[in-house]
């Protein structure tokens, strides 16, 4: 049985997503050797608090993946608009169909199918279709999860934790939200953690397991 992962892709609808809702398995998981990608669908320029320029995201996007280890060649970055991708569906299987050609990965994060926010669900179910032959686990966004099943654990370190609050950091713009605090990151981490007898974890639901 291998599980050890090569080509690992992570899709975040939008920026920070993916270090939300797994940013310490990332940085674990590039330790340990994985060669990781970060898809980000769109960079939320009409959500940014008015002291901001336009495209922060985009500056902040490249701080935060970089810091988590992933190389900038990694970080691909599509402009789709917010709360806009139920209306562009289409281009969107075909954008992940090209990833999954491009990058071939043995991995791919994504946020869950019962994601509340539209634009989560659509990259949700797109990839659930254009990653049929891949392993999938969906991470977790409590603040838009009604539902989350607790099914795969990846226990982590205070190095990986530190590493996903510094990334997270990076995120100047978005720093008012309630859930970017560091004691609530780590209250998180530590609920999980606690679920399985250590200090720190991330969890995901299982969507597709394929082990050889």
């Amino acid at each position: 049985m291998n599980l050890k992962f090569k080509n690992i892709l992570i899709l975040a609808p939008h920026t920070d997503d993916g270090e939300f809702g797994c940013g310490g398995s990332i940085a674990k998981l590039i330790e340990e050797g994985a060669n990781v990608y970060y898809a980000a669908f769109s960079l939320s320029e009409e959500s940014v608090p008015d002291v901001y320029p336009r495209n922060i995201l985009e500056s902040e996007v490249k701080e935060a993946t970089k810091s988590l280890g992933i190389p900038p060649a990694n970080l691909l970055i599509y402009r789709y608009k917010v709360r806009h991708f139920a209306y562009h569906r289409q281009e969107i299987l075909e954008d992940l169909v090209q990833l999954n050609k491009k990058i071939n990965p043995d991995l791919v994060f994504m946020p869950c199918l019962h994601d509340l926010h539209q634009d989560h669900s659509t990259i949700a179910y797109e990839g659930l279709r254009a990653f049929k032959k891949t392993s999938i686990l969906a991470y977790e966004i409590p603040w838009n999860n009604l539902n989350f099943a607790t099914q795969c654990f990846f226990k982590l370190d205070e190095r990986h934790m530190v590493k996903k609050i510094e990334a997270l950091d990076k995120y100047n713009s978005q720093k008012g939200r309630y859930y970017a605090s560091e004691e609530f990151i780590r209250s998180l981490s530590r609920t999980r953690g606690t679920q399985i007898g250590c200090e720190y974890a991330e969890v995901f639901e299982v969507l597709r397991w394929i082990m050889n």
